[in-house]
């Protein structure tokens, strides 16, 4: 039943969690993740690790289970300088670095001895107060962490979970194998949530749930629409929306909006990228590296622009069907898709090298240009709302 009194605002949330249009979906098993998660949570003595792509709404499946005031949030990046891991955890938590403890001491009726002594944090400390406090550490992002960092992370936290101590981690599919789930150490003490993308119908509900709560009807091929550009991103799906209400004035009691119409998507889609700004990320990698001397190859596309490959290989990103994972194929096929028929093609090596090279432009730059990874003769679009921006906000 619709609040009347509800703001689009408080409907659709996508950097806060949906309380009005939170799904609970199954996982393969057909168990809902919350329960999976609460049940992990109820074994002591495992490391809890949660994979899903990015925007698949992990951190939000934390916040729907764990209470706020027992939650100790942290990110892979705070330790990606080599950070100690028990100084940081205690910086978070107010846990004093060092400090002194006075203990007194009753002799006689009279007599009272004082005893100080200096003290030095250690990680016993920490473990002592998240078990004693009944905290939850949730490492997001740990793939943001340096490769030595994650084994040490691993390495102290597979003495702490012995102690009671409740830690969950949460990494993308494509780069957490390694230190927890491939670490020997762990065996037998892990608890393995893997987040599948979001479906279709999954997304649809968002809208079809949230719309409703304001009393508004939207048709089943909008909601359709939405979620397909969405790019099986919850947290997209309802920036999508909000921008839909934005646009309309759902807000304004003065205005009747009664039912979405598919005129207002392509502009709302245009707004929503107002709010993603990945304009120096395309730059960068449709420029590639310096070129040393040598004029790079041109194609003549069927827009009548003239390309060279490294912005083709961008522009074959955001081609219909939207996909967050390509092979060489894949690209290449796009590739040649956009030049004129009757032009030559670039082969599939160079197409490659192409892409490889655009990855190393990666590597070298800050965590905001990490949005493609190559791996496996694959390239996989790591954040959805690069690839949106692709194909909505230039």
């Amino acid at each position: 039943m619709c609040n009347k009194n509800l703001m689009s605002s408080d409907v659709f949330k996508p950097c806060n969690f949906p309380e009005h249009t939170y799904i609970t979906r199954k996982s393969k098993d057909d168990i809902d993740y919350e329960q999976r998660l609460k049940l992990a949570l109820n074994i002591s003595g495992t490391l809890i690790s949660i994979i899903g792509s990015s925007k698949m709404g992990k951190t939000v499946l934390c916040e729907k289970v764990i209470p706020l005031e027992r939650q100790v949030n942290v990110s892979g990046a705070d330790f990606s300088n080599g950070q100690d891991f028990w100084n940081v955890l205690a910086q978070k938590v107010g846990v004093p670095l060092e400090g002194q403890i006075t203990e007194n001491k009753q002799i006689s009726n009279i007599e009272q001895h004082s005893k100080t002594e200096m003290f030095i944090m250690t990680k016993d400390k920490v473990i002592e107060y998240f078990v004693s406090n009944n905290k939850v550490l949730i490492l997001d992002d740990f793939h943001y962490a340096s490769l030595d960092a994650q084994k040490s992370i691993s390495s102290h936290l597979k003495d702490a979970i012995r102690r009671d101590f409740r830690a969950i981690i949460i990494s993308l599919p494509h780069r957490a194998d390694a230190p927890i789930r491939k670490n020997a150490d762990l065996a037998g003490r892990l608890s393995l949530i893997d987040i599948d993308s979001w479906k279709i119908p999954e997304l649809e509900e968002i809208a079809i749930k949230g719309f409703n709560e304001l009393n508004i009807a939207i048709p089943k091929e909008i909601a359709n629409y939405i979620a397909v550009e969405s790019l099986t991103s919850p947290q997209l799906m309802q920036y999508i929306c909000l921008s839909i209400c934005t646009l309309l004035e759902i807000d304004n009691s003065e205005i009747k909006v009664t039912e979405i119409t598919s005129d207002i998507l392509t502009k709302a889609f245009k707004f929503t990228t107002l709010n993603i700004d990945y304009a120096d990320v395309v730059s960068l990698i449709s420029k590639g590296p310096l070129s040393k001397g040598k004029k790079r190859s041109k194609f003549n596309t069927k827009f009548n622009v003239e390309m060279d490959l490294y912005q083709l290989v961008v522009e074959s990103l955001a081609q219909n069907p939207p996909s967050m994972g390509l092979t060489i194929d894949d690209i290449r096929d796009r590739v040649n898709a956009l030049i004129n028929d009757n032009d030559p093609k670039p082969d599939r090596q160079k197409v490659k090298d192409t892409v490889i090279r655009m990855q190393k432009l990666i590597d070298e730059r800050e965590d905001i240009y990490k949005v493609l990874e190559w791996k496996d003769e694959k390239i996989y679009i790591i954040d959805p709302l690069f690839l949106f921006y692709l194909r909505w906000g230039r």
